[in-house]
């Protein structure tokens, strides 16, 4: 019975976890960690009593190929009840083959279904100069993603803020303090519909 208890009680922690694996985008890079929109979503959670503990194993400079590799272990280490899946960005910024790229989400996806989770993907869009053809594909990727695997989508993880200077850090590519809790407004209507409230 005691063990029954403790694997019960492991069972519920898990699924109060949420753990947000993608890259520089979400690791606050250039800025403060409790300025990134992670920290920010966990002081959201916190402020209405949702009770989830929150795992960034955002690395910067990840690519999928890196994050396919880390993702078994992190997964088992943490058992999360939720994915938030932001990665794509630097395999783009790198002209890596998109059918690579594709195919390592994929396998990302679903081996976070596998163990029981929930996955949120947070799609990425490249710069105009990269050329229409490859950007265009880049960005039709992710919703791609998303219908064949039934799940939901964020389609663009810097609306309003890519195309905002004032909120964007000088490399063009990174939001600045000013932008990160927009990048939380853009992702929570994707996210809150996942969330339990603690019982």
């Amino acid at each position: 019975m005691g063990l029954l208890f403790i694997a019960l009680q492991n069972a519920v922690a898990s699924d109060r976890t949420i753990l947000v694996f993608g890259d520089s985008l979400s690791g606050a890079y250039g800025i403060r960690p409790e300025q990134g929109w992670v920290a920010l979503l966990t002081q959201r959670l916190q402020a209405q009593e949702y009770g989830y503990e929150i795992i960034n194993a955002s690395v910067s400079g990840e690519t999928t190929s890196g994050g396919l590799q880390r993702l078994p272990r992190a997964l088992q280490l943490h058992r999360p009840g939720i994915v938030v899946l932001e990665l794509g960005g630097n395999d783009g910024l790198r002209g890596l083959p998109l059918t690579t790229t594709r195919d390592n989400l994929g396998q990302m996806i679903r081996l976070s279904q596998q163990a029981g989770a929930q996955l949120l993907l947070v799609g990425i869009r490249m710069p105009p100069n990269y050329g229409p053809r490859y950007t265009e594909e880049f960005a039709g990727m992710f919703p791609a993603l998303a219908k064949q695997y039934h799940v939901p989508l964020v389609p663009f993880i810097l609306q309003n803020v890519a195309q905002d200077p004032s909120r964007m850090q000088e490399d063009g590519v990174h939001p600045n303090a000013r932008g990160e809790p927009q990048v939380l407004e853009t992702l929570w209507p994707y996210l809150e519909p996942l969330l339990k409230k603690k019982p």
